[in-house]
């Protein structure tokens, strides 16, 4: 449904005072999921590159438990980038033809339901004239 002309600038005055705003900008951008895994992604790196020099450094030094944890470190944030990477790209809520539902949790049922409901839909969609 297209806006009245009225509602159109109404809308336009809206988006340019927000647009001057920096506060707001700052703020919109700040909880944007995108930004947050962006800046975890970089946080992970970071601390992959100091578990990498730990363990580079206990190599060096022959100490063994600095190099194991340095090892560690690099490790949990190996999956810490992994985990929000992936969060990222499978958001808890997502939309399906305009409404909005909760994903069902992965597993065995949860995929067994998913081939089940594709199947029902399916049926229900099927032509009227085949049995």
């Amino acid at each position: 449904m297209p806006l009245s002309e009225h509602e159109q600038r109404l809308f336009e005055q809206i988006e340019r005072s927000l647009a001057e705003d920096p506060k707001f900008a700052s703020a919109v951008r700040a909880s944007d999921p995108r930004f947050q895994t962006r800046r975890r992604l970089l946080v992970a790196a970071g601390v992959v590159v100091i578990g990498l020099a730990l363990l580079v450094y206990g190599a060096v030094i022959k100490t063994p438990p600095l190099a194991v944890a340095g090892f560690v470190v690099m490790l949990a944030a190996l999956g810490y980038g992994v985990q929000s990477h992936r969060r990222a790209q499978s958001p808890d809520l997502h939309v399906v033809g305009g409404t909005t539902s909760r994903r069902r949790p992965r597993g065995r049922a949860g995929r067994r339901s998913s081939i089940l409901d594709r199947m029902e839909d399916r049926w229900r969609q099927r032509p009227e004239g085949h049995r």
